[in-house]
């Protein structure tokens, strides 16, 4: 994906420091059998049609080992790659190559993994003006990665966190009074944040355009229920459908005209790639 923007590489750099941390504690008991100035090569292969995703976290684990490490990849973050091809090859000391394989791994196969999932909604709703939506059900630790592996899939980000745009759900509702006195109050604290509303029924749904909010979620609505409120609103704010939502579904729902579908489990129920690293020795120097 061409326009695909790179990750922010403070946050790249943080997480990579983060994982290694957790990995080699005071030290990598394992690689010190090794040469210490012995080299090595590797190759990176999945072993399953998916999205890649994760190359700039994955380059920074073995960086941090080895700084001189030569890394060629022969696909890019937003391509699509068939089972058993070659991802990427690298050569450096052999000891920073296995030891960082693990946490360059987790990182490549579990954003891998969030991609393919997003594009794979992404691919479901094409030709229709519906877009697909990540949400706050993140991996802790891990969300601005997660939410630049959807981008690679094709779908779109919510909001990042609690601080970007503003959701007023029942509670909100409930501690302020009512619909209306909800969005006054977070227009007057945040009048240039995006404001949506989720609204449960049809009377929910008039007081939210009555409020003149940006967007309106509706929760848990029928089909049929989604094609009367696209009718209702006539393109005065923006539609987005969550709840219950599932790759089989996922088509029909965005047929009723609404804008966008929001998908917790492109985020929230990962399953990593399959993917697999071998390790050549090439010197034993040392």
């Amino acid at each position: 994906m061409s326009d695909l923007l790179p990750p922010d590489a403070a946050v790249v750099a943080q997480d990579v420091a983060r994982a290694l941390a957790e990995d080699f504690g005071n030290g990598d008991a394992t690689a010190d059998l090794l040469p210490a100035a012995a080299t090595a090569s590797a190759t990176v292969i999945t072993r399953e049609n998916a999205v890649l995703c994760g190359t700039a976290w994955f380059d920074a684990c073995f960086r941090a080992r080895d700084a001189s490490v030569t890394i060629e990849w022969q696909a890019h973050d937003g391509d699509r790659v068939a089972a058993n091809a070659t991802l990427c090859t690298l050569r450096g000391n052999a000891r920073a190559l296995v030891g960082a394989e693990r946490s360059a791994l987790n990182f490549l196969q579990t954003l891998s993994g969030t991609a393919t999932v997003a594009a794979q909604y992404a691919d479901a709703v094409r030709g229709t003006r519906t877009r697909i939506l990540d949400t706050r059900k993140t991996l802790p630790g891990l969300r601005y990665a997660q939410k630049y592996a959807v981008r690679c899939g094709g779908a779109t980000n919510h909001r990042i966190g609690l601080f970007d745009a503003i959701l007023i759900k029942e509670n909100h509702i409930a501690a302020a009074g009512s619909l209306a006195a909800a969005v006054a109050a977070a227009r007057k604290a945040h009048p240039n944040l995006l404001l949506e509303v989720e609204v449960e029924n049809f009377d929910e749904l008039d007081q939210a355009l009555a409020a003149k909010v940006d967007r309106i979620m509706l929760d848990e609505f029928s089909a049929d229920d989604m094609r009367r409120a696209v009718a209702h609103v006539a393109g005065r704010v923006a539609l987005e459908v969550s709840g219950s939502v599932t790759l089989e579904r996922v088509r029909s729902i965005a047929e009723t005209g609404v804008d966008f579908i929001s998908v917790g489990s492109l985020t929230k129920h990962v399953r990593a790639v399959d993917l697999s690293m071998r390790v050549r020795m090439e010197s034993h120097a040392g």
